[in-house]
């Protein structure tokens, strides 16, 4: 702006070179949108361009005026610095600190604000400028609100004074308690699973009707669950799947987001992002609980409402809700990118994938992983234990026998996981099942009133000593049979009712442990995704033989004794019909 010159009322000839600071803090936003009657406006929080607010606006005519009718010396205003949507509990605000760099260079020498709060929220920070900084850069510093400052004509009021002390004191207060509010605020929305975060997740936008709920963006969600099939069934190591994304040009999350959804994010982690994936990200995306529909908020929070660095929080304190929105990835996939997460699938120098068994191996007698070495036209695998330490032995086995064998194994699985579909079939399809059903229910209601008529004499009896009926050694002595046969009652009624709930429960044909095994009914080769879906461990014995532990061995055990319970039942009541 122009110089403008007045009559100095000073004797020394100073040029006021005048910087007005303004400020708008979020809270402030909320304020001036209720006053309009408006529902809410979209703000840089929620990756649009917000406009220039009117209370920014009319901060910036109210210094002006101020300027006009009371500043008598020479000066010129050498800019506008404004702070919108930024909290004033720090210094650490853009245009804030480009004040303080122009008043290191000289350009600056009188700051003028609104109120001592547009400056500053924090009272430390307020004593420090006022009292040690400004003074010593020789800045003038004038406040135009109330308590009215102005430290060139009355310093005193600053340095000695308490009506600026204790106004920054009750400004400090305000903050911490606005603080408290809004995490109060903050946490009960997350324990209700409402997302708040600034940004949807990649693969997710915000609901256009409620900012707390997630919807799925096709795009970016087909290339989660690419990154998932390769990691998973594919045994593409991390690394291996960032440049296979970056070979294809997909821009990765904050490019997407920025360039994409045209959204104004800034990763705070990453200063400068160059577009490209790398395996951090990848394993980050891995081991995100969000993509199967659970709710995962509060990873990290502020230190305090002073200090803004984040820091991290420990898993069991985070905020983790279940079923919150539509999935992109489902369960089974996620668990078993979790369990191949925490296995050894290093891959080999210049490898995109892991091998075949990587992870899966283990030595049967010290347990540690197995060692992959080619020799010649052959892939041998051998305990580590044996080559590092000397201990063990070598429980060397051939790739190609061991391939072979799991091959066989899980083919005699399949063959008996539909036997058992087969068997189970035949049962539920029996109405026999439905007959034994309706007996255990008879059972438990004749246990049940057995258990009421023993509770109701021991009512009287209680009644009969003291109305001096029995005496008080024959009271205790029956009361003691009555309360061995209520315990023998009670544990028989709960036996029944286990039996009757395995009953309700049932296995059905298409229960998915079942399934699993069924789809690769045809199996011919072995490939990694087979292996990680239906094997937990493989244990290799000294003379090259093997132990399988399968994946849902629970499960399918659980499985053959609801055949062998129902099929011994139906027999007893063909025999009970019979007879």
């Amino acid at each position: 702006m122009p110089r403008i010159r007045k009559e100095s009322t000073s004797a020394l000839s100073v040029v006021w070179k005048i910087a007005l600071y303004i400020r708008l803090s979020r809270e402030d936003w909320k304020e001036e949108d209720k006053s309009d009657g408006r529902k809410g406006t979209k703000n840089a929080s929620e990756g649009n361009i917000r406009d220039i607010s009117k209370s920014i606006v009319e901060q910036q005519k109210m210094l002006e005026e101020y300027i006009e009718t009371h500043f008598q010396e020479e000066y010129t205003v050498v800019d506008v610095y404004m702070d919108d949507g930024l909290t004033g509990t720090d210094d650490s605000r853009d245009n804030f600190q480009r004040m303080m760099e122009d008043v290191e260079a000289g350009k600056v020498n009188c700051i003028i604000v609104k109120t001592l709060s547009r400056a500053f929220r924090n009272y430390a920070d307020q004593g420090r400028y006022l009292e040690q900084i400004f003074p010593r850069k020789g800045v003038r510093f004038i406040a135009i609100g109330n308590p009215f400052v102005d430290s060139f004509k009355d310093p005193d009021a600053i340095q000695s004074g308490m009506e600026i002390p204790i106004n920054g004191l009750m400004n400090d207060r305000y903050a911490a308690k606005t603080s408290m509010d809004v995490r109060r605020t903050f946490d009960a929305k997350r324990r209700r699973g409402e997302f708040i975060g600034a940004f949807a997740p990649y693969g997710y936008i915000k609901n256009r009707d409620d900012k707390n709920r997630l919807l799925i963006d096709e795009d970016a969600a087909q290339v989660v669950r690419n990154i998932f099939s390769w990691f998973v069934n594919d045994g593409m190591s991390k690394i291996a799947i960032a440049k296979k994304l970056n070979e294809l040009g997909i821009p990765n999350p904050t490019v997407y987001k920025c360039k994409v959804q045209n959204l104004k994010f800034h990763n705070g982690k990453n200063q400068v992002n160059d577009g490209l994936w790398g395996g951090n990200l990848i394993l980050q995306m891995l081991t995100n609980e969000v993509y199967i529909g659970n709710m995962v908020q509060g990873r990290s929070r502020v230190i305090s409402y002073k200090v803004h660095n984040s820091v991290k929080v420990p898993k069991e304190e985070w905020f983790i809700v279940p079923d919150t929105h539509e999935a992109i990835i489902d369960k089974e996939t996620f668990s078993k990118a979790q369990l191949l997460h925490s296995r050894d699938t290093r891959t080999a120098p210049n490898k995109t994938h892991v091998y075949l068994f990587s992870g899966f191996l283990r030595c049967a007698d010290c347990h540690k992983s197995m060692r992959r070495k080619a020799f010649k036209n052959y892939v041998y695998y051998y305990c580590r234990t044996k080559i590092d330490k000397g201990f063990c032995s070598k429980h060397t086995l051939r790739e190609d026998k061991l391939i072979q064998a799991v091959l066989e194994a899980i083919q005699i699985q399949i063959n008996l996981v539909e036997s058992l579909v087969d068997t189970l079939n035949i049962i539920n399809q029996n109405p026999a099942v439905k007959k034994q059903s309706i007996r255990l229910n008879g059972i438990l209601k004749i246990r049940e009133e057995e258990l009421q008529k023993i509770l109701t004499a021991a009512d009287s009896l209680y009644l009969d000593w003291k109305n001096g009926y029995i005496t008080k050694d024959d009271y205790l002595r029956m009361k003691a049979n009555f309360d061995v046969n209520v315990d023998r009652l009670k544990e028989t009624i709960e036996a029944v009712k286990d039996e009757i709930n395995t009953m309700a429960k049932g296995v059905n044909s298409d229960d998915a442990y079942l399934t699993t095994f069924m789809k690769h009914k045809n199996i011919k080769t072995l490939e990694r995704g087979i292996i990680v879906e239906l094997i937990d461990t493989i244990y290799v014995h000294e003379g090259g033989q093997i132990t399988i532990k399968f994946s849902f061995a629970d499960e399918l055990k659980r499985v053959a004794d609801f055949i062998e319970n129902n099929c011994l039942e139906l027999t007893v009541i063909e025999k009970e019909s019979v007879s």
